[in-house]
């Protein structure tokens, strides 16, 4: 039996292969984009620099796991709710755990971003890549002052009285007031762990893209000068060039 004509031979993956006509599509050029900016072994690569052995890189993979356990033990806190967590046994440990790892993810961070600062992280055209570190961590203070009030004891009531003033100071009260319960839980589960994963997804991204930045090339100390060398004869200013014509 002949095959059809306008079938595309299957590839090795069992996918059919793509059409010629097909390549104007929208989607194969998202695909194409896709593809050219974020290749496969950029994205899983199999090897790394041997520099990054070195501990001050492992402070950005630390941030990311301490990010995985605050979102996971926060997802359990949101569906089981106030009373759980603070009465229940189970709950008061994964509040525990949330606190903790919420404190080990700025600890992190703090550390990560220092190191990178210090290392010149924007060189090799990284600049995006630094702007999204440090807006990530903007964004983290304001989702862990929004936790701090959504605890619902005593120590987030004197948190959001104190803040009120100050917050409705700057205009900021009429839409964020730190007093409605269910507007900060909101705020603190929804809105702004949503624009942190996709920062630190596009952060995450770009780091795959551009690779870690290298460290700073060594300094190459000048050989010491050896007995019965001649110094070189000191080059002429422009006032004793003058001098010399005039």
């Amino acid at each position: 039996m002949s095959a059809d004509v306008g079938t595309p031979a299957p590839l090795a993956t069992g996918a059919p292969a793509p059409l010629p006509e097909d390549a104007g599509q929208w989607t194969a050029r998202i695909r194409r984009r896709a593809v050219g900016a974020f290749p496969p072994e950029r994205l899983l690569p199999d090897r790394q620099p041997a520099y990054v052995a070195s501990w001050i890189y492992v402070f950005g993979v630390l941030t990311l796991t301490s990010l995985a356990v605050v979102a996971l033990s926060g997802a359990v806190l949101a569906l089981e709710g106030p009373s759980w967590w603070h009465q229940s046994r189970v709950g008061l440990f994964v509040n525990s755990t949330h606190l903790w790892s919420v404190e080990l993810f700025f600890f992190f961070m703090v550390v990560h971003l220092w190191g990178k600062f210090f290392m010149a992280a924007w060189r090799g055209r990284r600049r995006a890549t630094w702007i999204t570190g440090v807006v990530s961590f903007i964004v983290s203070v304001g989702t862990a002052f929004t936790g701090y009030l959504s605890q619902q004891n005593f120590d987030s009531q004197w948190i959001g009285t104190q803040a009120k003033d100050g917050i409705n100071a700057t205009g900021a009260g009429a839409f964020f007031n730190v007093l409605n319960f269910g507007q900060m839980l909101m705020w603190h589960i929804l809105l702004l762990p949503l624009v942190l994963g996709l920062i630190v997804v596009v952060h995450v991204l770009l780091v795959r893209k551009r690779g870690v930045v290298p460290p700073f090339p060594a300094k190459t100390a000048a050989a010491p000068a050896l007995a019965g060398d001649v110094a070189p004869a000191p080059a002429a200013t422009g006032g004793e060039k003058i001098g010399e014509q005039q």
